[in-house]
């Protein structure tokens, strides 16, 4: 580890760089994370490099880093990979201010708010941190919160003595989230047999799966009108409940060997949530099919947390909300006891052509993270 530690970062200048960093999911984020590792040194951490090879043999790459010592402490948790950058749409690689924004792809989902954790990491003192601050870095999040999953099954530096806090930090306007929808559901598989269909001697996969589905249509309407699996606290109260099919594009005179239904909703704290993923499951046995679920609980913190609380002095009495969308937080809840979404930009413009982020708000965001850390960890 470092001793030298750098109080000059800038978040905008430290946004840039990342945003030329191309990290899409599909490739490796070893580059960009080997960056960071050493930005976190610089700055004093201590750091904890996680790494696996994923189904295309890419390699992958979570980065913690720990900063000061003692027990619990704060967590600043974020991804390195984005969605694809549309270069032939605009220079998605190339970051520009105008107007008082930021453009580029990773601006604010997320590679801006990274940029603030850990400007506002690099402007503590460690000799006068009485608890940690850990800055997380995972990777695909963006493709089903992989690394996120691997860094709750493999980190040992967070399972050694786990943060009491953290802050996932996507962009919510600098509105702090105590909540938001996990999600569950499952992948049904029908099997037929294959044969011209002038034969009759086929059997479609698709009409066994057909009335398991009709059977998924009346869950969604019952699970729109039943407040038995919504929950107010969020808008839409509703799961969103939803099923994509596919026969594999199956010609039209050939009985489909093989059909799947994938059936999801978003769980909420209030909601009857694994009583509708069995109903899912008894639908799935009724008509003999093959049923995988899932099932990931949804982030929520009191109100009253001392979080929740130290991130609403640090915007000045600004209230905290809900949202409907995930994060990596639906995983690290589990290592992470208390955690709040706070992050600079706004969802609405994440993966977008023009993607971009406030540059006031993302400087701010660095004061709000510092004042956090000052009040759970000095």
């Amino acid at each position: 580890m470092s001793k030298t530690k750098n109080r000059n970062l800038n978040v905008i200048e430290l946004t840039n760089e990342l945003i030329k960093m191309k990290s899409v999911s599909v490739d490796s984020n070893g580059p960009i994370s080997d960056y960071l590792q050493g930005l976190l040194e610089e700055i004093g951490c201590t750091v904890e490099r996680l790494e696996y090879t994923d189904d295309n043999g890419e390699l992958k790459v979570n980065i913690i880093g720990r900063l000061g010592e003692g027990t619990g402490g704060l967590a600043f948790c974020s991804h390195s990979d984005t969605v694809p950058g549309q270069e032939v749409d605009w220079p998605a690689f190339d970051p520009v201010i105008k107007d008082g924004k930021l453009y580029g792809r990773g601006s604010c989902d997320m590679k801006g708010p990274l940029a603030a954790t850990i400007v506002a990491a690099s402007r503590i003192d460690p000799e006068r941190l009485k608890r940690p601050v850990y800055i997380i870095v995972t990777a695909d999040e963006e493709i089903g919160l992989l690394g996120a999953k691997f860094v709750t099954e493999q980190s040992k530096m967070l399972k050694e003595d786990r943060p009491t806090y953290g802050v996932i930090a996507e962009p919510t306007e600098m509105i702090p989230v105590y909540a938001h929808k996990g999600g569950a559901g499952g992948t049904v598989t029908s099997y037929g047999l294959a044969a011209h269909s002038s034969t009759d001697k086929g059997v479609s996969a698709n009409f066994k799966l057909a009335r398991f589905m009709a059977e998924m249509a009346d869950l969604r309407d019952m699970s729109m009108s039943d407040t038995t699996y919504q929950d107010d606290e969020f808008d839409p109260p509703t799961n969103g409940f939803n099923m994509v099919m596919s026969d594999f594009d199956t010609a039209g005179n050939v009985t489909a060997p093989k059909a799947i239904c994938q059936v999801g909703f978003r769980t909420m704290p209030k909601a009857a949530n694994e009583e509708l993923l069995d109903m899912i499951a008894k639908a799935a046995e009724k008509y003999d099919l093959e049923f995988k679920g899932r099932i990931a609980d949804p982030l929520y913190v009191s109100v009253d947390s001392p979080l929740v609380k130290a991130a609403v002095q640090a915007l000045d009495g600004r209230q905290p909300e809900t949202v409907s969308y995930g994060t990596d937080g639906i995983y690290l809840k589990n290592i992470i006891p208390q955690m709040v979404v706070l992050g600079p930009g706004s969802i609405s413009v994440a993966h977008t052509i023009q993607e971009h982020i406030p540059v006031a708000e993302l400087e701010q965001s660095v004061d709000v993270y510092q004042s956090i850390i000052q009040d759970l960890c000095m």
